[in-house]
């Protein structure tokens, strides 16, 4: 009795694949509280609810126009999160943009042919004042309007995570989900998890290399980059991210936004808003909203130059790395 009662906590990982991508847990515990089993049954779960990727899950059959869906609660805190950001970032962050998403071939259906009609036809399905919420219902204005939550369900899923390990007991552990991060207390006494800022690097065989080091305690860190996937097409980039106000891929000197918050659908679906405003839009957008308490770290290409803009309240925390060291987060 005495030997079990004087167990010293010890790191452990729980890691695997959902939603295209990688996930890695690590905890502090005295024992396994968690099972990997039940971390992918999470998963799989929301997945149910959100992914566009699964014809059977509710935002599939919402978007088939099926009018006995009911909501459950992963779709309610994600679309209620969704217009919140909506509506503080004047239509700039949107779900309904599935339309644009799925013909220019970032989404689950297949690329269309794009010009300027084509836009112009597809930006009558696309805003967040044409699709509501009654009674665990959505009710569209008009069947054609869609929904994709791929900016937020990702950083909603590593919240999702987070609140199951709270609930078996872990109050020491680092949830990162395809890059998307949330931490909570220290991964060894007096030892704060550290999270990595990764280069923008294009090339994908290119080994990610860390641009800064920070510490996270109780907070969760996103990031959004033009980057990250995008597709070249008779001499022009189209990348996913798209403006939902206008139809057309965003194009400006901002390479990627890291965006720190309580809570990581905030960091997530934030960090996919500044992408469409642009560096010098996003900062201004700061300066007026410093009630939402959130940080950033942006990177963006002066005239071929790499700089970076790092929110007070972040800038001295942040650890300056070596170029070619190696990202502490694998995304």
């Amino acid at each position: 009795m005495l030997a079990s009662a004087c167990r010293e906590k010890k790191k452990q990982i729980i890691q695997g694949r959902a939603q295209g991508t990688t996930y890695q847990i690590t905890f502090v515990a005295q024992d396994s509280a968690l099972v990997k089993d039940e971390i992918d049954a999470v998963l799989r779960g929301l997945d149910a609810s959100l992914s566009a990727y699964d014809s059977q899950s509710l935002i599939s059959r919402v978007n088939r126009n099926d009018t006995s869906v009911v909501a459950d609660q992963y779709f309610l805190d994600v679309f209620r999160k969704s217009v919140e950001v909506s509506e503080r970032t004047d239509g700039l962050f949107d779900v309904t943009v599935a339309p644009l998403i799925n013909a220019y071939g970032f989404g689950p259906a297949r690329k269309s042919n794009i010009d300027a009609n084509a836009i112009d036809s597809m930006l009558n399905f696309v805003g967040y004042k044409k699709v509501q919420l009654h009674n665990g219902k959505i009710v569209k204005t008009r069947p054609e309007v869609m929904l994709d939550f791929n900016a937020i369900a990702q950083g909603y899923s590593v919240d999702v995570l987070a609140n199951y390990l709270e609930k078996k007991g872990v109050n020491d552990y680092l949830v990162e989900l395809g890059g998307e991060l949330r931490a909570k207390g220290t991964k060894a006494p007096d030892s704060l998890w550290t999270v990595g800022i990764d280069m923008p690097e294009e090339d994908p065989m290119f080994e990610r290399t860390l641009l800064a080091a920070l510490p996270l305690k109780d907070r969760a860190m996103a990031t959004s980059g033009n980057y990250k996937r995008f597709y070249e097409e008779d001499g022009k980039r189209y990348t996913h991210i798209i403006n939902p106000l206008t139809g057309y891929t965003q194009k400006h000197d901002l390479l990627s936004a890291t965006v720190v918050a309580k809570d990581c659908m905030t960091a997530d679906a934030y960090a996919t808003a500044f992408m469409v405003m642009g560096r010098e839009r996003t900062i201004e957008f700061l300066s007026k909203n410093k009630d939402l308490g959130i940080r950033v770290y942006l990177i963006f290409d002066d005239h071929g130059t790499w700089k970076s803009y790092i929110s007070p309240g972040l800038k001295e925390i942040v650890g300056k790395q070596s170029p070619n060291q190696k990202s502490l987060i694998t995304k």
